[in-house]
């Protein structure tokens, strides 16, 4: 049996049996007499479903179903951004629109729908980002704005969205740490993110759109305005 075939039974397996992140696998010699094949070939599949985040091997334990997380995308999405840029393609802006093409087609959706508990947490957020434009570091913290964002999208009711913009949210501020110093204006980005909430909690969802597109022109503004590291 190919690996590939091999892969695709033990997800199949995973999935018509219903099992849930954590759940144990067959063992090795189970697996192995089952399918009819090497000791080998099993491990090399569950390595590389294992790379996948689609089964975890835990050494002297066995093997279990693994988390199924977007880490995988986080990291092909960090890699092939650095390796585009050091082939002089501007791939951090498009890393930055890919991002900003998912959160404008969403913001709509959500004007004068998101819950009272999470504009008030909204709300919060953008206090802290106002305190901390006002520190002697001067600068708003990446926690704070990712954390505005998670809050913003949650009302949605869809996990599998918030994981996607979470991996387009940690591969770009990966990358952005390792090619490039963004200034900002804390200032600029407390109002915007002001903007944003107030739109939303209007119920407008065209200013709505406008303000999250504004919020993305600055970034890329600033990218624009970053010398960019020797290729």
């Amino acid at each position: 049996m190919a690996q590939r075939d091999l892969q695709e039974w033990i997800k199949r397996l995973i999935v018509e049996r219903r099992l849930p992140p954590g759940a144990s696998l067959p063992t090795e010699p189970e697996l192995m007499e089952l399918l009819g094949v090497s000791r080998n070939s099993v491990r090399e599949a569950l390595k590389a479903l294992q790379a996948m985040g689609i089964v975890e091997i835990r050494h002297g334990f066995g093997t279990y179903v693994g988390p199924m997380s977007m880490a995988p995308m986080v990291e092909g999405l960090a890699f092939r951004t650095v390796a585009a840029h050091y082939r002089g393609e501007d791939s951090l802006r498009q890393l930055l629109e890919l991002r900003e093409a998912v959160e404008t087609g969403l913001v709509a959706r959500l004007a004068g729908r998101v819950p009272e508990e999470d504009l008030a947490e909204l709300d919060a957020l953008v206090g802290r980002m106002e305190k901390e434009a006002g520190s002697p570091d001067g600068s708003v913290a990446a926690a704070t704005d990712r954390a505005f964002h998670a809050t913003l999208y949650r009302g949605l009711g869809n996990p599998l969205l918030g994981e996607v913009l979470e991996a387009f949210w940690e591969a770009f501020h990966r990358v952005r740490t390792d090619l490039a110093d963004v200034p900002q204006d804390p200032h600029v980005t407390c109002r915007q993110h002001r903007d944003i909430l107030d739109a939303v909690r209007s119920g407008d969802a065209i200013r709505a759109e406008q303000a999250i597109r504004d919020h993305f022109t600055n970034i890329r503004r600033r990218l624009t305005a970053t010398p960019q590291q020797d290729r």
